[in-house]
């Protein structure tokens, strides 16, 4: 029997907004002969440290501001065809704080982090609504992107206990630890076994 060809690396584009410690960790997590390979870093605006990380990594990098299109729906479609130029597999939204509109969404298979343990505490502010409803445990998501706010399918979750004295900052750095871990491993999985990709 001929034994089962190795998987090429799963292509990913990753979406950033801000710093781009999560897409750090991506970067750091690849290698040459790895599962994944981040080929293009996306922005929805100028000079985010994402871009700066990918460009010292010799990773392509592109912006698209919503502010430069007439309407969200042709922000949307230009991001689609930015994105559908480097022919990735997944796309990562890594601290992206943008809605995805539905043409792109029906372009591209989409994973997205986040920092509660959803469905609790959706949108941009989980870490101080989870603070603040007193819970004793929270933790971080790692879900396909659906049409809504955090609302797609749960791929993966981490639990991270709360401590008496936590500040929205220290409790969000603790959970961003094991984030990007769990974002790390997931990529890992999803490119070992790629069920989830629609047939060639």
């Amino acid at each position: 029997m001929t034994p089962p060809q190795p998987l090429t690396p799963l292509r990913l584009v990753v979406l950033v907004s801000g710093s781009g410690t999560t897409l750090q960790a991506i970067l750091d997590a690849q290698s040459e002969s790895g599962p994944f390979r981040v080929v293009a870093v996306g922005s929805d605006r100028d000079g985010t440290g994402g871009a700066v990380r990918a460009a010292l990594r010799g990773v392509a990098t592109f912006v698209c501001r919503v502010a430069d299109h007439d309407t969200r729906a042709d922000w949307d479609a230009a991001l689609t065809r930015l994105v559908d130029a480097h022919e990735p597999d997944l796309v990562v939204s890594a601290g992206f704080m943008k809605v995805l509109g539905p043409v792109f969404l029906a372009a591209h298979r989409v994973v997205n982090t986040h920092p509660a343990l959803l469905p609790s505490f959706p949108g941009a502010h989980g870490v101080s609504d989870a603070l603040e409803h007193g819970v004793r445990v929270t933790g971080c998501t790692c879900h396909w992107v659906d049409a809504g706010v955090d609302t797609g399918p749960i791929i993966e979750q981490r639990a991270v206990r709360v401590l008496e004295g936590d500040t929205v900052d220290v409790l969000h750095e603790r959970i961003k630890v094991e984030e990007r871990e769990m974002l790390v491993e997931v990529l890992t999985h999803l490119a070992a076994d790629r069920s989830w990709q629609p047939p060639a």
